[in-house]
């Protein structure tokens, strides 16, 4: 006699087309149910009738504990996890909406092309090949809208070195390891050519900056926060230790970074005594002050957010123009930062006039008068 089927509550075909649909839902628009909990349930019902009349299916409202004993049965095969959604639900690592998903292409795409990011573009190779035959609103859902267009002046993704024959020892090849002790908190050792150095470090951070990939870093022993090119970290790594520090110890010491940075004017964040005495709050800070004339004024102007604690003043206004005639820019830095500050100076050339401190105001005049001699020595 054959044995009876073991039924169960989704055998009819109404409870199985709700269940499918309450999971095309889930899938079709991530972040469902965002909002009120009182209007969660509401929201994901009102996407599974907008799907269900896209098939051409038939299907009732139910009640809320219905489809929240729904939402139970996918959390208990896996297909949603045990968290609680309060931002909306998604399955799975399907966390974006179309637009979102462009967003994020977008800025991948750039990363990958113009920062040199072998990983960022693997990445985008990934996806677009899962994407193909996909069905979009429209054929520009995934045209580049936006871009960064800031690129590297190195060799930064080993697969193009090999390619062009253009190897290049650094680390670059060693990035798989690296992003792998920034998570873990794990000390490692690497090589600094120009110091001829090995340097026992915890990797804090990848940072892009103007033309450059830069390694935020914390000293293992000392613990001084530093930035490091990576183009000028030779291709080495040895981990100094099994376990890491964990995650929370990164966090703190990066948000140390990034007050620094933040704090000053460009990536040197001083040698070991200077950032000591700036963390504690005992580093007395330049006051600096420079006068921009002439073409550099409206480039000054509009530069609102350049650093948090800018000051401009503009000078009296020429009666022709109506422009001021000149704008001080006054910033208060750490002495780290004057150097730096300096090379930023020196793009507005003849514009620009530093009138404190008075050491930064002699560099920026040693450095004029170099200038001149270059063009009127033929050589």
């Amino acid at each position: 006699m054959a044995k009876p089927p073991d039924l169960h509550s989704y055998s009819d075909r109404a409870s199985f087309e709700r269940l499918l649909l309450l999971m095309a839902a889930l899938v079709k628009q991530p972040g469902v149910g965002a909002g009120d909990k009182t209007e969660r349930i509401a929201a994901v019902q009102q996407q599974m009738q907008t799907i269900a009349a896209e098939l051409k299916i038939s299907l009732p409202w139910y009640a809320e504990p219905t489809l929240q004993k729904d939402l139970g049965v996918l959390r208990r095969y896996g297909i949603l996890d045990r968290q609680i959604y309060r931002h909306g639900y998604y399955v799975g690592t399907g966390v974006m909406t179309s637009n979102e998903l462009r967003l994020a292409l977008n800025a991948l795409a750039s990363q990958a092309k113009y920062q040199g990011d072998a990983q960022a573009r693997q990445a985008y190779q990934a996806i677009g090949e899962r994407l193909q035959g996909q069905k979009f609103e429209s054929e520009a859902a995934f045209y580049p809208v936006r871009l960064q267009f800031n690129r590297p002046t190195t060799y930064t993704d080993p697969d193009e070195m090999m390619r062009k024959q253009a190897f290049r020892n650094t680390l670059f090849h060693q990035l798989e390891q690296v992003e792998a002790a920034i998570l873990q908190g794990l000390p490692l050792e690497v090589y600094a050519h120009k110091r001829r150095l090995y340097e026992s470090i915890y990797p804090l951070q990848l940072l892009y900056h103007d033309v450059a990939w830069y390694l935020l870093c914390e000293e293992m022993t000392t613990g001084h926060l530093m930035t490091y090119r990576m183009d000028r970290l030779a291709n080495y790594v040895r981990p100094l230790a099994q376990v890491g520090r964990g995650i929370a110890a990164q966090q703190e010491s990066l948000q140390v970074v990034h007050q620094l940075l933040k704090t000053g004017w460009g990536l040197f964040l001083g040698t070991p005594e200077e950032q000591k005495q700036e963390r504690q709050g005992l580093l007395e800070f330049e006051q600096t002050r420079v006068r921009f004339y002439d073409e550099a004024i409206p480039l000054i102007l509009e530069a609102e957010r350049r650093h948090p604690k800018q000051k401009l003043r503009a000078g009296k206004l020429d009666a022709d123009t109506g422009l001021p005639l000149y704008v001080d820019y006054k910033i208060s830095l750490p002495p780290r930062s004057l150097p730096e500050f300096g090379l930023w100076l020196n793009r507005y050339m003849g514009n620009v006039r530093v009138l404190a401190p008075t050491a930064l105001l002699e560099q920026q005049q040693q450095g004029a008068k170099r200038l001149l001699e270059r063009y009127q020595n033929s050589v």
